[in-house]
């Protein structure tokens, strides 16, 4: 195949003056290079579970406003193996309280609840007495099992701690030191997430450098196109993480797509150039005309795929939810970060000395070559079968959109065999429960008995209405199972009275954080107190269930009524185990809203990049399609969203656009030339078709490394890139080519084809 001439003009001017100044480029792109990855350093990891959501989320400032009011929310639930809690040696509580005051000591530990802290030690000392046998009962799941041969430490932390990640770490070290050991709870499970997504992305780096360099090596046989195609990558990668560091943002749970992504647009760009330059090599062109020449028929596609990609990704901007609207910067500007790499670092790359700089044919590129013509052909011949199957095709995905469900289960985001699963699996297994949860109620300064059966009688009836509940717990418990008679008998009024003021002060003095996390005072209205009931239930439990009981909770909270409360005094209902349950409901929020911006945007964007609102509004279906086929396909497998799929109908139109615009625009040129519609997509087939494919299984091969993570949401993200980048290749091999001969009117003989 002969590529068209081309002559003199502003344009080659350009392209000559930017080959000429190779050597500056190239030292300037070493120093950008430099600097951006000492700045790139200093790019911090966003750890908050809160800024998730976004700030209007009413499941926000009810969570803020118990943490300010009790201390904090987040608890750790630690347990390990005690056969003999009540040996009458004493030893295993001896080891029970030196542990606690381990833990204690820990900087960020509030307070660790255990069977030997006062009163509760006094109380349990002879757990045959009545009173022991309310309390253990009492306790059960939060202290210890049934059988009374697990300990459990529930570990409040304090409210804001900058070392979460530390601390979270150093008590799972610690037990682990003891027999059966392990932790569980939200703040693990969100610290152990943020912890694979950040090995996740440093894997994507340079697992997915290697394969891709091997991909490229073995296709091409050439280690400098190898070392191009990474260092562009490379050069992107850094200069947008030392941008996004100076200006203050932060990576985040859904920020390990940014590797991806700029994989995905550098490498793509990389290998269109390559089948370019290694065409007009085989034409006799000397390596510095056949490189302008590639430069002249790439430059518009390639930048206006870029611009295309950044428009894409803006969409975004318009969720509310703080780290995917920062997810849709980063996107963008690491987009338009890929030209300016590849201007800087491509003519001094190409041009320094003659060893391997030709790329080599393929192996089996004969048998590729054969497979695209034939595909041109079958859209020759059958284009009404093939409208009809994309027809189908779309019915079937839209109708499995409709059924998708959403993972709440948090767990269900780990690999099965990692410690936080293990753990989890006990808890549940052993304790009955590990999601922690809360209600605040109203309440006064000075707690009476009144208040405290009120409270009682409430969760009494919570109990009841809400059977899923592993443990319904508060104070009010506590005082009623350690008081041996009823305190609301006759004549017993200021006996009682006294009793409770008494204990009250005991727990202030000898458990003053234990009881200001029962009891609290509001700090923005300090006249109002608030009562605190904590819930337990089952973490691993599906979506629906999970609200629920949430919703039931709720309604039961609205309905508790105490005659000192001001007005605006109401029950809620808070905690992480709610937060995690909503979190993909507040990530996929905005996402169908933003994907249709999305599909405005770039389809005015290439309609201006061709000057034609018809093959603008064409580049759009084998697009669109691939999204919604594998949307589709979650939904009809029953396979559920989590994160890594939460945002991939958002940010996959920027996967597979790249290649409808180099298709489109080459087709175009094509036709100016004076070939017929039916040569141009023969001659668009093979020539980037053929880099399409290079390109798209390079990057699969490179995305399979995300297989390997013990985080599900990566594991689905790269499997769904994959799918997404496959459905895009058949869509552009098969779709693009038939609606371009359906929309392209055939002029005639003569004459040339109007665009």
């Amino acid at each position: 195949m002969t590529l068209p001439e081309w002559g003199p003009g502003l344009f080659r001017h350009w392209i000559d003056a930017w080959i000429g100044f190779r050597w500056p480029l190239l030292a300037l792109a070493v120093l950008a290079g430099a600097a951006a990855l000492w700045g790139g350093q200093q790019l911090e990891f966003d750890r908050s579970i809160e800024n998730m959501f976004s700030p209007g989320d009413p499941l926000i400032p009810p969570y803020r406003k118990f943490n300010a009011t009790f201390g904090g929310n987040e608890i750790i639930m630690g347990v390990y193996r005690e056969p003999n809690l009540y040996a009458p040696d004493g030893e295993a509580m001896a080891r029970l309280t030196q542990f606690r005051l381990r833990l204690e000591a820990l900087e960020g530990v509030r307070e660790v609840l255990a069977l030997d802290r006062p009163p509760i030690d006094e109380l349990v000392l002879d757990p045959m007495s009545k009173t022991g046998r309310e309390v253990l009962k009492l306790f059960a799941g939060f202290t210890h099992d049934a059988d009374l041969d697990i300990a459990a430490l529930p570990i409040q932390l304090e409210p804001g701690i900058d070392n979460r990640e530390e601390l979270v770490e150093t008590i799972r070290e610690m037990f682990n030191e003891m027999p059966g050991g392990m932790i569980t709870g939200e703040p693990v499970m969100v610290v152990d997430g943020f912890d694979y997504v950040e090995q996740d992305g440093a894997r994507l780096g340079w697992a997915t450098t290697l394969l891709l360099g091997l991909v490229i090596l073995l296709a091409f046989r050439s280690l400098r196109w190898v070392a191009i195609a990474l260092l562009v990558v490379q050069l992107t990668l850094w200069s947008t993480q030392s941008l996004l560091a100076a200006i203050g943002m932060q990576l985040s749970m859904v920020s390990s797509m940014l590797t991806a992504i700029v994989t995905v647009i550098g490498v793509a760009t990389v290998i269109h150039l390559i089948i370019r330059f290694r065409q007009y090599r085989g034409e006799a062109n000397e390596p510095r005309e056949a490189l302008a020449r590639s430069v002249h028929w790439l430059a518009a596609p390639v930048f206006w795929a870029c611009v295309t990609d950044a428009v894409g990704f803006c969409a975004l901007l318009i969720t509310k939810v703080g780290p995917v609207h920062d997810f849709g910067i980063m996107m963008s500007v690491g987009a338009i970060l890929v030209p300016v790499a590849a201007f800087l670092l491509l003519p001094g790359l190409i041009l320094s000395g003659r060893w391997g700089v030709d790329p080599a044919q393929v192996w089996g590129e004969g048998f590729l070559e054969h497979r695209l013509q034939w595909i041109i052909d079958r859209v020759e011949r059958h284009p009404a079968v093939i409208s009809v199957v994309a027809v189908v095709l779309l019915g079937v995905s839209l109708y499995g959109a409709t059924r998708l469900e959403v993972e709440s289960d948090f767990t269900k985001n780990f690999r099965e065999g990692t410690p936080i699963v293990q753990a989890y699996n006990f808890v549940e297994d052993e304790l009955g429960g590990a999601g922690i949860w809360d209600i605040a109620l109203p309440a006064p300064e000075r707690l009476t008995w009144d208040y405290l059966r009120q409270v009682r009688d409430f969760e009494r009836e919570l109990r009841t209405e809400a059977p899923e509940l592993s443990k319904v717990l508060s104070l009010s418990d506590v005082l009623y199972a350690t008081t041996p008679i009823d305190p609301h008998g006759p004549g017993l009024a200021f006996v009682f009275r006294t009793a409770l003021n008494r204990g009250v002060k005991m727990l202030d003095e000898e458990m003053p954080q234990t009881l200001a996390s029962l009891h609290g005072q509001d700090p923005d209205h300090p006249d109002r107190y608030w009562f605190r009931v904590m819930l337990l239930s089952p973490e691993r439990k599906d979506a629906e269930a999970k609200k629920a009981l949430i919703a039931k909770v709720e309604a039961h909270a609205a309905t508790f009524e105490w005659e000192g409360a001001q007005a605006n005094d109401k029950p809620y209902v808070t905690g992480f185990y709610i937060l995690l349950t909503n979190l993909i409901d507040s990530l996929i929020a905005d996402q169908w809203k933003s994907f249709l911006l999305a599909i405005a945007g770039i389809g005015v964007t290439m309609s201006i990049a061709f000057r034609s609102v018809k093959y603008g509004l064409i580049a759009l279906v084998p697009n669109i399609l691939p999204v919604l086929l594998v949307t589709g396909l979650i939904g009809l497998s029953g396979y559920r969203i989590n994160m890594g799929a939460a945002m991939i109908a958002a940010v996959s139109m920027g996967l597979s656009v790249d290649s409808s615009i180099h298709y489109i625009m080459s087709f175009q040129r094509y036709l100016r030339d004076g070939q017929k519609v039916a040569e141009a997509l023969q001659l668009v087939q093979h020539g980037v078709g053929r880099a399409v494919v290079f390109s798209t299984l390079a990057l699969i091969v490179g995305f399979s490394i995300l297989c390997f993570s013990d985080f599900i949401p990566t594991i689905y993200f790269g499997v769904l890139v994959s799918l997404t980048m496959l459905g895009g290749l058949i869509g552009n091999l098969i779709v693009l080519p038939l609606l371009l001969k359906l929309v392209t009117p055939v002029p005639p003989a003569g004459s040339q084809t109007p665009l």
